[in-house]
């Protein structure tokens, strides 16, 4: 048996590792358009930026693990087409065979369609390219522009803030976040990067961008009509799904590669995983896309078990992160619009969670420096205790404390 995965990122490396953990001793390929080894990707919104910090990637895998578990690395090459009756996946450099084939593309950014948004100085950043440009370009930055408050933009902010920038944030949105989390901690974040001198501008999108005299970037021009000076620009208004490949082979595509719950496609040859695949969450009305180191890596496992014969649906829990500065906020779990929240511990000393109650039982909890809620949460939404918000607001109650009834459960027999 023979399975191609093509992209070399977190989800694709992690599926060649479980298939061999697995005890898959097939043929393996992985097709990696970069070229180099396969590296990290969430360090280059934050620690590769910050000042003094070397300008080096973390592997994803060091040489080795290739020649050790027998799994052949095509980088620097790119999937052409796939041809799902023969079977074959055309490359650059030629033509593999697969019994099973993983997608596990990932996505792109999204790009601006704006006068002036291809000057010289503007910047997207998801690989390793666009990191070690505006690792060179942040020392003599003075006036930074980011469009977009979302993760990606605001983890930005943080390292050029610590560069000793002025920086502006463009949101057309009203709340920093905002298709991430709840109100509430939307508006803690927004007051609290502004309290840190970060020009957070909400309700206001980008309309042009305008040269300087050297004939780069100069300036930012609002939505409101505002004129913001900038010798660096951050692009970061989301990703889409790298599911073209996939459409051209006859497969389903929606926000993404559909698959089913488990990820597999409507052709059972065919697996997706990680940034590109559309699934059915077992933690959110619906099906959803999730952009995570989590939930590639989880995915990726549950791919190799499903190539090797089972049939078990995936319900990992999604986790996810982001360091902006003195804030690590942490998520377990999706919340939702509707949900009913709760606020423990206390906002003023930036550490605290806001719990998310779905008819009556927790459903999801972010927490901003506070990693004992975050594991807490963790350990019991995966485990599926039921949490009241009755018990919550009772005398003494921590999700920690909570934590005990896991392993008195555990312990039953």
């Amino acid at each position: 048996m023979n399975v191609v995965i093509i992209g070399g990122g977190q989800a694709g490396l992690q599926a060649a590792d479980a298939l061999r953990l697995e005890g898959y001793d097939g043929k393996i390929d992985v097709i990696a358009e970069e070229s180099g080894l396969p590296y990290q990707r969430p360090p280059l919104s934050k620690d590769y930026l910050s000042p003094g910090k070397e300008a080096a990637p973390l592997p994803l895998r060091g040489p080795s693990f290739f020649l050790d578990k027998r799994i052949s690395l095509h980088a620097g090459v790119r999937a052409l087409a796939v041809d799902r009756t023969e079977r074959t996946v055309k490359t650059t450099e030629g033509v593999l065979d697969y019994d099973h084939l993983v997608f596990a593309t990932g996505a792109r950014n999204r790009m601006l369609n704006c006068p002036g948004a291809l000057l010289p100085g503007i910047h997207g950043l998801k690989t390793l390219s666009d990191a070690e440009a505006l690792h060179m370009a942040l020392p003599s930055a003075r006036n930074i522009v980011i469009i977009g408050a979302g993760f990606i933009g605001l983890e930005f902010a943080a390292a050029a803030l610590a560069h000793g920038c002025n920086v502006t944030v463009l949101e057309f949105a009203p709340r920093p976040m905002g298709r991430a989390l709840t109100p509430v901690m939307s508006e803690w974040f927004a007051a609290a990067l502004r309290s840190r001198g970060i020009d957070l501008r909400l309700d206001e999108g980008i309309d042009r961008f305008e040269p300087g005299a050297d004939g780069r970037v100069g300036a930012a021009i609002s939505t409101s009509g505002s004129s913001y000076p900038a010798d660096l620009v951050l692009v970061g208004i989301g990703v889409q799904p790298n599911d073209t490949l996939a459409r051209d082979s006859g497969i389903e595509t929606s926000n993404g590669i559909v698959v089913d719950e488990t990820l597999r496609t409507a052709d059972p040859a065919v697996l997706a995983i990680g940034d590109c695949a559309n699934f059915p969450s077992a933690h959110a009305v619906g099906s959803l896309r999730l952009e995570s180191v989590q939930n590639a890596t989880d995915q990726a496992r549950h791919a190799a078990r499903t190539i090797l014969g089972a049939e078990s649906p995936y319900t990992a829990l999604p986790w996810f992160w982001s360091t902006q500065g003195p804030y690590k906020l942490q998520m377990a779990g999706i919340p939702q619009p509707d949900d009913d929240l709760l606020i423990l511990g206390d906002q003023s000393e930036a550490k605290f969670s806001v719990l998310c109650f779905r008819e009556g039982i927790l459903a999801a909890v972010e927490s901003v420096n506070n990693a004992a809620d975050h594991m807490a949460a963790r350990k019991l939404l995966s485990a599926g205790i039921a949490i009241t918000r009755t018990l919550v607001e009772s005398e003494g109650f921590t999700l920690k404390a909570a934590t005990r009834e896991v392993s008195l459960v555990s312990q039953v027999p």
